[in-house]
């Protein structure tokens, strides 16, 4: 079993910036691939990175390549997602996902344990 807690989210005027953090918990959580996801309402979840239990590959979404880093510090468990040039289209619940399989995934169902989440609201 793995928890996951995610925090730094908030309220940023568009063009700022804010750092994630998701505090993992339990059972070797520093060997499973990490996503981040988010989510508005009436909207599926999406994938908006994610990285390998070693960091050594990352992935993003189109729509935030270049302006979000996806990083991970296993000494402390801890999974980050750094949002620059924040646009008002990034306004969503962030969550963060651990996935115990043998690759990583941008699939939410691929996923076994999920955070709670942090609103991240971006106002014009």
């Amino acid at each position: 079993q793995v928890q996951l807690v995610e925090s730094g989210g908030g309220l940023v005027q568009a063009g700022g910036s804010l750092r994630l953090s998701c505090a993992t918990s339990g059972r070797t959580p520093s060997t499973y691939h990490m996503g981040w996801f988010r989510q508005t309402p009436g909207k599926e979840r999406e994938s908006v990175a994610t990285i390998t239990w070693n960091g050594g590959s990352t992935y993003y979404a189109d729509s935030v390549k270049g302006r979000f880093t996806v990083s991970r510090d296993n000494a402390k468990n801890t999974v980050y997602l750094e949002m620059n040039s924040l646009k008002v289209d990034d306004t969503a619940v962030y969550y963060c996902a651990a996935r115990k399989g043998w690759t990583p995934s941008r699939e939410v169902h691929d996923y076994d344990w999920w955070g709670q989440g942090t609103q991240v609201t971006v106002s014009s």
